[in-house]
């Protein structure tokens, strides 16, 4: 279900202009067509060719995770989202693939600047994309009472996304006494707090039902019985340290008005996960699952980690412009502080998986 690119077109054809050599797979799941890069004078080539085709000295640009059910050295250096330098389920397996292979990780999620700040980051679309699935899940729940919420797809575009909202607000406030739910986003000073926030403001939520918490609301330590007061709970911090749950289980058993949690962040498999009241991922075909409490009012969570892919055009090309920048300066690797920081964290990670 993913559809978004690290390179769009526009960004290839700079590159292409800059003097490197781009080589695209065809693909039928990408929001972008392969004639699109073709037109721009990328050559294409079969999908999954880069394992047996690719030279020993070129960069494989992807997204997400490498193709499942597969365990053979990786021999070159990749620049994607490896989901493994944070312990999460299976990342010694990875890096072990790597070792073997004598390749290389360039995580794009630890390409950070002089400030420590990413360079490119999804956060923005995933927060706005997590308050838009959290907010239909509660309108769902309003609307349609038990029924299972189905599957999702992408929007065209950012304004077709915010009008169906409107529409499913408005149905839903109708059936719950003219109220709008209660959204708090939990983080919400971050690029994917803001995110988050802002889809609520666009989609028609009162100013006075956003409730925004961050590091000051945050730093006597949880639980936090205050988010069970909300309806909907966005979850969009960057988890970096174990820190303690922000509400447990048991604590959804009790009053509540809680219905709809949505973790953008999506720890799901981080043992310092805060919201220890699920363990799987949730995906497009199947964007919820039920918590069991004692508690009659329901309590979904959406986990899925691709929420950007919601609006994969307008993700990808934000996303693809800023790393443009860091992109162009693989040329001089060697003398850029951002690959060299990003290589010395793989040789830390390598390290540590073969303890």
């Amino acid at each position: 279900m993913e559809h978004r690119a690290a390179l769009t077109p526009a960004t290839a054809k700079k590159l292409l202009d800059a003097g490197y050599k781009i080589t695209v797979e065809r693909s039928e799941q990408r929001i972008f067509d392969d004639e699109e890069y073709a037109k721009v004078g990328c050559p294409l080539v079969d999908f999954l060719s880069w394992k047996t085709d690719a030279p020993a000295d070129a960069y494989i640009v992807g997204l997400k995770e490498l193709p499942e059910n597969d365990d053979s050295p990786l021999h070159h250096t990749h620049i994607f989202f490896a989901h493994c330098f944070k312990n999460q389920g299976g990342w010694k397996e990875i890096l072990h693939r790597f070792d073997e292979g004598k390749g290389t990780i360039l995580d794009l999620e630890f390409l950070n600047d002089a400030n420590g700040r990413r360079v490119a980051a999804f956060g923005y679309m995933a927060g706005f994309a997590g308050a838009a699935v959290g907010i239909d899940v509660w309108c769902h729940q309003k609307t349609k009472g038990s029924e299972i919420y189905g599957a999702l797809k992408p929007y065209p575009n950012e304004e077709a996304l915010i009008n169906f909202t409107k529409g499913r607000l408005a149905e839903a406030a109708a059936v719950n006494g003219g109220q709008y739910p209660k959204v708090m986003v939990m983080g919400a000073l971050g690029r994917c707090g803001t995110g988050a926030v802002e889809f609520a403001q666009k989609a028609g939520i009162p100013e006075e039902n956003i409730i925004k918490w961050d590091i000051n609301e945050t730093k006597a330590g949880g639980p936090f019985p205050q988010i069970l007061e909300a309806d909907i709970f966005v979850n969009c911090i960057y988890l970096t340290a174990k820190i303690p749950p922000f509400f447990t289980r048991e604590m959804c058993n009790g009053d509540r008005k809680l219905s709809v949690v949505c973790d953008v962040s999506c720890d799901t498999t981080n043992p310092n996960n805060p919201l220890p009241i699920y363990s799987i991922n949730t995906t497009f075909d199947k964007p919820t699952v039920p918590v069991e409490t004692t508690n009659a009012l329901p309590l979904d969570v959406i986990s899925i980690d691709h929420l950007p892919t919601l609006l994969p055009r307008e993700s990808s090309d934000m996303f693809s412009h800023d790393l443009l920048p860091t992109m162009l300066e693989l040329a001089n690797r060697s003398e850029s502080r951002v690959w060299g920081d990003a290589e010395k964290l793989y040789q830390e990670k390598l390290a540590a998986s073969r303890q």
